[in-house]
């Protein structure tokens, strides 16, 4: 079978698992320039895709025009009229399989998700290291006939700043530092009142930005902020475009295990993740890091991490358990990591 000209790939959410499709994309096209490539996600996404030659965005309106078995419908036959011979599901669930079946005699290639491997990571039968998520993506293309090579992925350059980003930049020059102190679920979070140490002591060196959303999380960054000279709230301030382009100028995001982190992998910033019930074992560290990057909750005291992939299920008494790692070993990585620039 001839390889396809043109893929349709598939990822709706969430953000991180989005952004993780990117750097796989970026080498899928530095690796095969004449190939096409639509990716159909949601329209908040699309900006992450920006820059990646012959990739364009399809904005699937899951909410709205698209909602339910006569929305797929309709999205299958908005989608039909792009002409593309293949289709990657790095998705593979309920809406992506109803597309597939509307698509009948396209080439399909669906993630395979591991979930036996991962079943065994959380139950302790196996602690190892799996594939991770980006090389499961790339297996899809491989499957489609793209000898996809991640190690050649190409890092984008830093996003220019506009005026309205140039003002949140120090004059002295001093590095930046982004901190995204929120995940999903408690249980990836680092204890606020401790990272708030964390925050304190850093913004005496560095040039600190605070990144999240809600209503609740802008008030608690937008009041932390108010505490400390050096240190920026730019949570429900900036448009996520904006956001992208001030990530892509750090010099360093720390972040828990969530979106943030994959984001500001994708431009090759150095990311210091933290890591409560879920593990980088189980393939979701962000791309190209370092594992020395990942800071972990002590196993030897909780001995059942990771207790889920993505942190919605653990045990009484493991909701903190990333408080285990000190305050004083985050300060000193990221001091580490700006010292080596």
């Amino acid at each position: 079978m001839p390889k396809p000209k043109h893929i349709l790939v598939i990822r709706f959410s969430a953000m991180g698992d989005v952004a993780m499709v990117v750097p796989v994309l970026r080498a899928l096209s530095n690796q095969y320039p004449n190939l096409k490539i639509t990716v159909l996600t949601r329209a908040f996404f699309k900006p992450l895709f920006q820059g990646i030659r012959n990739v364009e965005v399809y904005p699937a309106d899951l909410k709205g025009k698209h909602k339910g078995l006569v929305g797929l419908y309709k999205l299958s036959e908005e989608l039909k009229k792009l002409k593309f011979d293949a289709v990657a599901d790095l998705h593979n669930v309920l809406r992506s399989k109803v597309l597939k079946i509307l698509f009948y005699g396209k080439n399909i290639v669906q993630l395979d998700k591991g979930r036996s491997e991962k079943r065994a990571l959380v139950s302790g039968a196996s602690f190892r290291q799996l594939k991770t998520t980006h090389e499961r993506y790339a297996d899809v293309f491989r499957t489609l006939g793209f000898l996809l090579d991640l190690s050649k992925t190409e890092i984008p350059p830093k996003l220019p700043l506009k005026n309205e980003l140039k003002g949140l930049l120090p004059k002295d020059n001093l590095p930046l530092v982004g901190i995204a102190p929120f995940a999903a679920h408690k249980s990836k979070m680092y204890p606020l009142n401790k990272m708030e140490k964390v925050i304190a002591e850093l913004s005496k060196f560095y040039q600190v930005y605070l990144f999240g959303g809600g209503e609740n999380e802008i008030k608690i960054l937008r009041d932390i902020a108010a505490r400390y000279d050096g240190v920026v709230s730019v949570a429900g301030h900036l448009s996520f475009e904006n956001e992208l382009k001030l990530i892509s100028n750090l010099d360093l995001m720390l972040s828990m295990d969530s979106g943030n982190a994959h984001i500001a992998s994708i431009f090759g910033v150095k990311v210091i993740s933290i890591w409560g019930v879920t593990h980088p074992y189980a393939g979701f560290a962000p791309f190209g890091q370092p594992i020395e990057f990942a800071m972990l909750a002590d196993r030897s005291e909780y001995p059942l991490i990771p207790t889920s992939i993505y942190g919605n299920k653990y045990p009484e008494g493991y909701e903190d358990c990333a408080g285990s790692i000190p305050i004083n070993n985050i300060v000193s990585k990221v001091k580490e990591q700006l010292s080596s620039k």
